[in-house]
């Protein structure tokens, strides 16, 4: 499973957790109460601890990706026929603004890095 997906699923359980923990408090039920919190402790620790882990990766790849030797913005024209670009330019990566990785190493318009110059 994807970091992507775990985070989702621990999520839902965090949600899930808290909702019962909410029913038990309202029984006034204390064992119940304690076992959920126990609960929802741990997933929130793993939850920051997969959310670590995004970040690691995704500034690893980051960082290979800023190593290309050239990059450059792209051109309306360049970004409409994305496909016909990449097949006449090995290695290339394009990283958009608003994706994740593009707001990890803070660019501000669509950028192509690629080991040659294209």
């Amino acid at each position: 499973m994807n970091l992507k997906q775990e985070l989702q699923t621990l999520n839902d359980k965090l949600d899930k957790f808290r909702r019962k923990l909410a029913a038990a408090e309202k029984r006034a039920d204390p064992t119940i109460v304690m076992q959920f919190k126990k609960e929802i402790a741990a997933i929130t620790k793993r939850i920051s601890s997969v959310k670590g882990q995004q970040t690691r990766e995704l500034s690893k790849e980051g960082s290979t990706v800023v190593g290309l030797k050239f990059n450059r913005v792209l051109t309306k024209a360049e970004q409409a026929d994305m496909g016909k670009l990449k097949k006449s330019v090995k290695g290339l990566v394009v990283v958009h603004p608003m994706t994740a990785l593009g707001r990890e190493m803070g660019i501000k318009q669509v950028t192509g890095f690629a080991p040659k110059e294209f």
